[in-house]
């Protein structure tokens, strides 16, 4: 196994990977790549990479390359050996680890690694440690390879779902191998700590200790000479992170505090010692060791936090030494660590039982409050450029705005704690200090000391959502300040930001409404592009929450919409339009019609004048967005009508229907638009239900000639809502509607199989998605009719088409489709209830389980009383759904496609629904299922499984059917499949006999 050889023996190899490593034409590389990854499941690389291992000519990369594919077949195709090699294996392994135990570390750490995989899947190799010791050796040159080793052991065997043994086996060797083995590693570590000074800052030793912290009783370690080793690593500068990640991945496991009591009792004294260290490092600007205590005393925290709920007085200098290093951070560098401890300090404190204990901590996160505040202060620019507060550094400035956001929910934690009041009071004495120091100072856009004022904003901002709308002491003097404070970009910014935090408040209070509101709407003016958007967003926040307090003033609300409309980008259009749009919704319902007139007519005018001059992309993309300005009115003005009285929106959308529809004409080929005029038109079903039936034939007709004409899957998608609101679960729909409706799905699906006949699926992942999520809908809402459509098989086929896919959202959508169409095939269908007929009317109603399991019954406009039963699939469903997958190989080609792409291609997200399809056929036709699997592993490329693996499969899953424990075969094809996608990789040049048919459609 380890014979020298000669360089000609592995000149391709080397040639390979020169070409990889050199500046070649992408065609060369590729080359390289493919015969490397052809050399990497052969079996002349066993000789091959020993060879290059032992050459004394073989380049430092090359040597990495060969010990690297040297792990991957120990892991993988250890199969290919005969048996009676494996022992020789081992003992070249220990050859070459002897041969590189003075480096270089990458090559040594490899070598370690494919012996501990070795050791793994080697179940007869019982003395592993003792062996690996004796045969390198403990002395100064060879311990190196020995700790290597210890270190990544039980990280392999943690990891072992990777190897090919089952849950027994791999249970079984963790325990020969890392249980038994512990007291002797705890030993020798010990022994190697004591040999020396310089071995015991070894931060190789301490890699050690952290990878068995979990393999050996935490009391051997603590109790023990151990201990000391760690903390004193501390102390250097070379173990120091290694120390650090000791003791952190320590605490971890103390987390069950009361089954460690002694353990935190022993470690708690030598961690707080450490405290004083914190101003050390912080005095002599040691970031390092800054961060590095900082992390031990957070997560010392973290993991102890309910004995500091507790026991307040045991644990007060812990929490005393995390607040410290919050203040003491200067550079901001290590404060974010400490912000977990500090919500899960919070979780605790604020339950019933430990209120002494929160008592006790009030005046701690007093200080926090204000080491917050202080935190939150944009830095003073060491160049004096107030445009740049940064000198330059754009890292530095996103750092430091993504942790003021953090800052600000460490607030929120404050006012769960000491309460909103005294929170609040903390921003108004900060702000009040502010004017009273320097507000005589200011004018407009010169501000001295506005850092403190804007941080002393932001944190009024960021406890808007914890203060209480009758919060009566510290808001009606803060509000008049507020809208006093002189202008400056940032302050402007932060006030308006903090205005539109206290809608709710503002609602309570409405004597504060207008000096906000005109404040607010004097931004828009602001010249900042920032400050506007801010107002945009607060002025949304102030409508939606004040509607009420508004719906008297919408003629001068129009007028300011109107004049500010076009100044605003398009996110604060949105935002602004969504804000109006509440205050339409508040109407009373007699002056609904009117009053979305005198709004959305003007956007119709806009649209209409748009559309006839848009000739570029960027002004149909315009126009587009645009239009989602009327989606916006129609989402928010939903009103109740009673039943046979016009509804006034729909009345609206009956008159601005012709013009949506003439501009769709107009832009045949803009996708941009296709989709916002489909996303305005499923809004009015999804928004007025049933209500919208006079619109709905001419809405229809438009939904599938624009499928037709211009094959986008948009239109797939507004359908779907039709089909939902409008279904036969829902109560008094007559018959002939039911039958339209059905007659228009038909339609579109035959349109999507005839584009799928078409077109490769890969050019449509987009309709794929929208059709399956369409047909999903019609198999659970019409399932009597779909289920003996002509169709059906068809679509079966198709799905099975696009299982070929490499993308997760129409995977998913397919997937979806799938099971609950399986599901009629079995008693259970994908609905919670069978439609009940009342003798009266003749309509059934039914109630619906919702994807997120809660129910929610047809209860909109136009919906009947449920009257339903529980329901179960009557047998001539199950027949038919059972007879379809028998028929034309359908069953066939879902297993061999869920297969294969669980196997090779599809995302780990698809993999759970993947295997719920195969357990349902298997749950429904298991013998033919276990046939049908067979076939498909038979399919797969020869080498690829070998044969005792695939026998084991084939027998599991007999006896998994003849006990009844079809369930269980799930897991065994999932795990099948993980562990064939761990050794393969989809070949280059295909699946072979597995790779996917094209799609035929007759229709």
């Amino acid at each position: 196994m380890g014979s020298n050889g000669h360089t000609e023996a592995f000149a391709p190899v080397l040639a390979a990977l020169t070409t990889m490593q050199s500046n070649v034409d992408r065609a060369q590389k590729g080359k390289a790549h493919e015969y490397l990854e052809s050399f990497q499941k052969s079996t002349d690389a066993w000789t091959t990479t020993f060879s290059i291992l032992q050459s004394t000519d073989a380049t430092a990369e090359a040597k990495l390359f060969a010990a690297t594919t040297l792990k991957g077949k120990i892991v993988f195709d250890l199969h290919q050996l005969p048996s009676e090699t494996v022992a020789r294996l081992r003992d070249s392994l220990l050859s070459l680890l002897s041969q590189y135990q003075a480096g270089p570390k990458p090559i040594r750490t490899q070598l370690c690694v494919c012996l501990a995989n070795l050791a793994i899947q080697m179940t007869e190799w019982k003395n592993v440690l003792q062996l690996v010791v004796s045969t390198l050796g403990t002395g100064s040159q060879s311990i190196a390879s020995v700790l290597e080793f210890l270190h990544v052991l039980p990280e392999e065997v943690t990891e072992g779902r990777k190897i090919n043994l089952t849950e027994d086996e791999l249970l079984s060797r963790t325990r020969e191998l890392l249980e038994e083995n512990a007291d002797q590693v705890v030993g020798l570590l010990t022994q190697y700590s004591q040999s020396s000074t310089t071995a015991a800052k070894d931060p190789q030793l301490l890699e050690c200790i952290t990878s068995w912290l979990k393999e050996v009783p935490l009391n051997d370690i603590v109790n023990g000479p151990l201990l000391n080793t760690i903390i004193n690593s501390l102390s250097e500068d070379g173990p120091f992170e290694c120390g650090v990640d000791c003791l952190c991945a320590m605490f971890r496991e103390t987390r069950e505090v009361d089954e460690c009591l002694s353990v935190i009792q022993t470690l708690y004294p030598r961690i707080v010692s450490l405290q004083p260290r914190l101003a050390v490092a912080a005095e002599e600007e040691d970031t390092d060791t800054f961060r590095g205590l900082t992390r031990i005393f957070a997560e010392a925290g973290e993991s102890w936090v309910v004995l500091m709920a507790r026991m307040p007085e045991q644990f007060q200098t812990l929490v005393e030494a995390i607040l410290e290093s919050a203040a003491r951070d200067k550079e901001r560098d290590a404060i974010s660590m400490t912000f977990n401890f500090w919500y899960e300090f919070k979780q605790y404190l604020t339950l019933d039982k430990y209120i002494q204990s929160r008592l006790q901590y009030v005046d701690t996160y007093s200080k926090l409050v204000d080491i917050m505040m202080v935190q939150l202060e944009y830095p003073k620019p060491e160049s004096g450029n107030q445009k740049d507060l940064f000198d330059g550094d754009r890292d530095a400035e996103e750092k430091f705005r993504y942790f003021r956001h953090q800052m600000g929910d460490v607030l929120k934690d404050c006012t769960e704690v000491i309460g909103t009041t005294e929170c609040l009071a903390k921003a108004f004495k900060a702000l009040e200090s502010w004017l009273h120091a320097h507000a005589s100072q200011s004018s407009a856009g010169q501000i001295p000391e506005w850092q403190k004022l804007e941080a002393a904003l932001f944190s009024f901002r960021a406890l808007g959502r914890m203060v209480p709308p009758d919060e009566n002491i510290v808001l009606p003097q803060l509000m008049p300040l507020i809208v006093q404070i002189p202008d400056h970009e940032k302050v402007r910014f932060q006030a308006v930001m903090a205005l539109g935090r206290y809608t709710e408040w503002t609602a309570n209070h409405p004597e504060t409404l207008q000096p906000q509101f005109n404040y607010i709407t004097a931004a828009f003016d602001h010249r900042s592009r920032e400050v506007v958007k801010a107002a945009a967003l607060s002025m949304r926040f102030f409508c939606q929450d004040c509607a009420v307090l508004l719906k008297d003033f919408t003629t001068q609300l129009q007028q300011f919409y109107d004049n500010v409309l076009d100044r605003l980008p398009m996110q604060s259009q949105e935002e602004l339009t969504e804000g109006i749009a509440a205050v339409v919704a508040a109407q009373p319902p007699e002056h609904t019609y009117e009053t979305l007139k005198l709004f959305c007519d003007p956007l119709m005018k806009r649209f209409m004048s748009m559309a006839q001059s848009a000739t570029t992309k960027k002004q149909t993309e315009l126009l587009a967005d645009s239009i989602q300005l009327l989606t916006i009115f129609i989402q928010w003005v939903q009103i109740q009508v009673p039943e046979g009285q016009e509804h006034p929106a729909v009345k609206y959308c009956q008159e601005i229907f012709p013009i949506l529809s003439t501009i769709l004409d107009n832009f045949p080929q803009s996708s941009p638009i296709q989709e916002r005029i489909c996303r305005c038109w499923r809004y009015m079903v999804l928004s007025y239900r049933t209500a919208i039936a006079p619109l709905l034939p001419q809405l229809a007709d438009k939904l599938a000639a624009g499928f037709t004409d211009s094959r986008q899957g948009c239109f797939l998608w507004a359908s779907d809502a039709i089909v939902r609101e409008f279904s036969e679960d829902k109560g008094r729909i007559d018959q002939g509607t039911l039958d339209a409706i059905f007659n228009f799905y038909q339609q579109q699906a035959t349109t999507f199989l005839r584009i799928l006949n078409d077109l490769p699926p890969e050019e449509l992942p987009d309709i794929i998605e929208d059709f399956f999520r369409l047909a999903l809908d019609v198999f659970d809402f019409y399932p009597t009719r779909a289920l003996p459509s002509p169709l059906t098989p068809s679509i079966l086929s198709a799905s099975c088409t696009a299982l070929t896919l490499l993308g997760q959202e129409p995977l998913m959508a397919t997937l979806h489709f799938l099971r609950d169409f399986l599901m009629y095939g079995g008693p259970d269908p994908p609905v919670s209830t069978y439609p009940a007929f009342d003798e009266d009317d003749s309509t059934s109603t039914t109630a619906r389980t919702s994807a997120d399991g809660s129910g929610s019954s047809s209860s909109g406009i136009g919906s009947g009383s449920s009257s339903s039963l529980p329901r179960s699939n009557p047998p001539e469903l199950q027949r038919a759904v059972q007879s379809l997958l028998q028929s034309n190989g359908i069953g066939e080609s879902l297993v061999q496609r869920c297969l294969t792409g669980m196997m090779y291609s599809f995302p780990a997200g698809c993999i759970p629904d993947a295997s719920g399809v195969l357990l349902a056929l298997f749950q429904m036709l298991p013998s033919d299922s276990a046939a049908w699997t067979a076939g498909t592993i038979a399919l797969l490329p020869q080498g690829s499984v070998a044969e005792p693996e695939r026998e084991r499969l084939s027998r599991n899953i007999g006896q998994r059917i003849q006990s009844g424990e079809v369930r269980k075969v799930r897991t065994l094809l999932q795990d099948f499949c993980a562990g064939f996608r761990r050794r393969n990789v989809a070949p280059r040049e295909g699946l072979g006999r597995l790779e996917g048919g094209r799609f035929r459609f007759a229709g």
